[in-house]
């Protein structure tokens, strides 16, 4: 019996172990078969990358010239700090690399010992596009720090730079953490700019280290295409400049303008103030602006507010926004018209002081009325019964297409992101809902919508004998090597009206600027076509206003084409004529001499007429001054020495008649400088014997040289230090009545 027993149990076992065999086989199979068959690729792939190390290698995005191949951005090198969170043995290290890592690369301790915890994780990024300062630092602590290089790394990366800082910054825009384009041509020509990211394939040990293996292999990234552009940096310095001290004397809240080349279309110069830090672009550069927002003390509404702040700060206001023109458009009115052979310039009209259309009156910027003025001298006094006049008898149809081919009812096609696109019906009446008092105020720039860049290239195609011109901003594209790559072909869009008309329509606009409404934009020694428009803001409730001028020069043979916009001025003035003339004129004066456009004074502008200076360098120091000194120059002699070293202003630089020349008689030229002084509320007279004294010389500009007022603005700031015979840009302004109500468009 008990042998029974015991055979039964035997048997038991035997069938145990047959059955444990068996379940063993089974699951090694079945672990065979999923690892093998099931999750094959997945395991090969995961061993492999224990296996390999595969980085990306960071594409240098291409560099961003001006006209004259200065940088304006540039890709440079930087670096990415990173950490392996499986390589820190434990949390006291941790604690200790978070410590020193947050202090070094200015993070939140918390968040760095975060990561550093995270074991699961092999590659954090803990900051990028780091300098090399910072990179020393954090090889240092590699360095100092047992263990440190297991779990620490640092890979080569690129970050984009600005040598400029503001400089044409609405234009160039900037790019974002990823190196991507976020405005302006970094958006625009993102895909070209950025270039192709390589590879570096490694071998690796089971801990991760680099080995060395047939598995390495090297793709190199390729640099992304570079641009040259159409803008020049003097020009662009110069519309910069007199915007910014225009939007600050005038306490306006923006200003902008655009410098054109009227026969190619190229950019010149294109600016909108203020403007920002490409280097630093999420700072808000608007005093008043962040003044406001720190007042919010709701975060979620202050992160809205600095959000919508932001994106106004980088919008490129010249070809984004749109406004009314006001009286600049009654050129194109004078154009379609006279190509039309419905008025001629010396045709008469009476002006009683306002115009009646339907239910509503029109009133003339002289409510008493101008009286009898031939047509030339209605665009002077900027007339509006006149322009209704015109436009009555072109007709809606007639109107509308000129209003069309000057290219006001499309986009320009400059190559640029985010150019306002008019709505026909929305921005502007076709001709089909274009009756009699939307064709009324039509006609004087009023009850439409248009950019800044379209009203310059249309008034440009009158300086271009009537040939509308498609703007651009980019010359060129090149490789690395400098190789061209592409070039920018100007392109002319149609014939808008003949070359009769646009020299008629010029002249007209000549005497404009002579003895009309643009009087500021006298610039001595040039003659300037242009008009001022002033109109109200539609998109406020308050009386707010814009004053701009638009026009070209010199009229006989047109280099440039100019429009200056101040946007909403509130010191007294809102006129075109106050606040956009004499900012235009000192761009226009700076731009034709920086261009050598060699002056031609009439009989009235002799005694305000600039000459060269002489080159004295090299001769003794006596007889350089004797002979300045009988030219009727001042003379500043910086030194002891027998000879002329250096001048300043140098050889061949315009400076007005009498001006102040430097000496410099030492074989180092140190730099002299002087304080700007007041030079506003002055005569002409007090204002050049004022900056002589100071060791400088002054530029008169919006006046003819038998004016007797006073100078109301300087290019300069009262206090700031300047070279020693510099040159200060003094402007002067009419301020008839006539000037200071001109044409708002009001009706009744």
């Amino acid at each position: 019996m008990a042998r029974k027993t015991d055979k039964k149990l035997q048997d038991r076992a035997y069938i145990a172990m047959i059955l444990t065999l068996i379940l063993g086989f089974g699951i090694g199979v079945f672990g065979m078969i999923n690892t093998g068959l099931i999750h094959g690729e997945e395991n090969r792939r995961k061993a492999e990358s224990e296996q390999l190390s595969d980085t990306v290698v960071a594409a240098r995005r291409g560099t961003i010239y001006d006209s004259n191949m200065n940088i304006l951005a540039q890709s440079t090198d930087a670096w990415k700090i990173f950490i392996n969170p499986k390589e820190i043995p434990d949390e006291s290290t941790a604690k200790r690399a978070a410590s020193s890592l947050s202090a070094i690369l200015d993070l939140d301790y918390d968040d760095v010992l975060a990561d550093c915890l995270k074991k699961e994780r092999k590659y954090i990024v803990l900051k990028s596009k780091v300098d090399y300062s910072t990179k020393q630092l954090i090889e240092k602590l590699r360095t100092e720090n047992k263990g440190y290089n297991r779990f620490l790394g640092i890979e080569d990366d690129v970050t984009r730079f600005y040598p400029y800082d503001n400089f044409a910054s609405t234009v160039i825009g900037f790019t974002g953490s990823s190196d991507k384009g976020m405005s302006g041509l970094e958006s625009a020509y993102n895909t070209k700019l950025t270039g192709l990211t390589g590879r570096n394939i490694t071998a690796q040990n089971a801990k991760q280290r680099q080995i060395s293996s047939d598995f390495d292999a090297f793709y190199a990234a390729q640099e992304g295409a570079s641009l040259q552009l159409t803008i020049d940096n003097a020009i662009q310095y110069y519309l910069d400049s007199a915007l910014s001290h225009a939007v600050e004397t005038q306490n306006a809240t923006y200003g902008y303008g655009i410098v054109m080349d009227v026969k190619t279309g190229a950019i010149l110069a294109m600016s909108s103030q203020p403007d920002y830090d490409l280097n630093d672009p999420y700072k808000i550069s608007k005093a008043d602006v962040k003044e406001e927002l720190d007042k919010i003390t709701n975060d979620d509404e202050r992160a809205k507010a600095t959000t919508s702040a932001l994106f106004a700060q980088w919008r490129n206001r010249t070809i984004t926004d749109t406004y009314e023109p006001g009286s600049v458009f009654k050129c194109i009115t004078a154009a379609a018209g006279i190509e039309e052979g419905v008025v001629k310039p010396d045709e008469m009209f009476v002006c009683a002081g306002s115009y009646r259309v339907k239910d509503i009156t029109y009133h003339c910027s002289n409510r008493r009325g101008h009286g009898s003025e031939d047509f030339t001298t209605s665009l002077m006094n900027s007339c509006n019964p006149i322009y209704i006049q015109v436009a009555q008898r072109l007709g809606s149809e007639k109107f509308s297409n000129y209003f069309e081919a000057f290219g006001l009812g499309e986009t320009t096609g400059i190559d640029l992101a985010a150019e306002a696109a008019p709505k026909p019906g929305v921005t502007y009446y076709t001709a089909d809902r274009m009756g009699p008092v939307e064709l009324a105020s039509s006609s004087f720039g009023q009850s439409f919508q248009v950019s800044p860049i379209q009203i310059c290239t249309a008034i440009n195609a009158i300086a271009n004998d009537g040939k509308l011109v498609q703007p651009y901003i980019v010359a060129r594209e090149l490789d690395k090597e400098g190789n061209v790559l592409s070039v920018t072909k100007p392109t002319v869009r149609r014939q808008v009206v003949s070359k009769l008309t646009a020299d008629t329509v010029t002249q007209m606009m000549v005497e404009v600027v002579r003895n009309g409404t643009a009087k500021n934009a006298t610039v001595n020694g040039y003659k300037i076509a242009g008009k001022t428009g002033t109109s109200e803001k539609l998109t406020t409730s308050t009386e707010d206003y814009i004053g701009s001028f638009c026009g070209f020069a010199p009229a006989d043979d047109p280099e440039i084409s100019v429009i200056i916009i101040i946007d909403d001025p509130k010191n007294g003035s809102f006129t075109g004529g106050k606040t956009a003339a004499p900012v235009a004129a000192e761009v226009i004066g700076n731009t034709l001499r920086y261009l050598n456009i060699e002056p031609e004074y009439e009989v009235d502008e002799k005694g305000l007429q600039d000459v060269k200076t002489p080159s004295v360098v090299g001769l003794s120091t006596a007889a350089a001054q004797e002979s300045l000194t009988a030219s009727g120059y001042t003379v500043r002699v910086i030194g002891d020495g027998e000879k002329v070293k250096a001048q300043f202003p140098e050889a061949g630089k315009l400076i007005p008649q009498n001006g102040v020349v430097v000496l410099y008689t030492k074989s180092t030229k140190a730099t002299e400088t002087v304080e700007v002084p007041n030079l506003t509320g002055l005569t002409v007279s007090q204002a050049r014997s004022t900056a002589k004294a100071a060791g400088l010389n002054v530029e008169i500009v919006g006046i003819s040289n038998d004016f007797t007022g006073a100078s109301y603005t300087q290019s300069i700031s009262k206090g700031t230090k300047v070279a020693l015979g510099s040159t200060v840009t003094v402007a002067y302004m009419t301020t008839t009545t006539e000037m200071e109500i001109e044409d708002t468009g009001n009706a009744d």
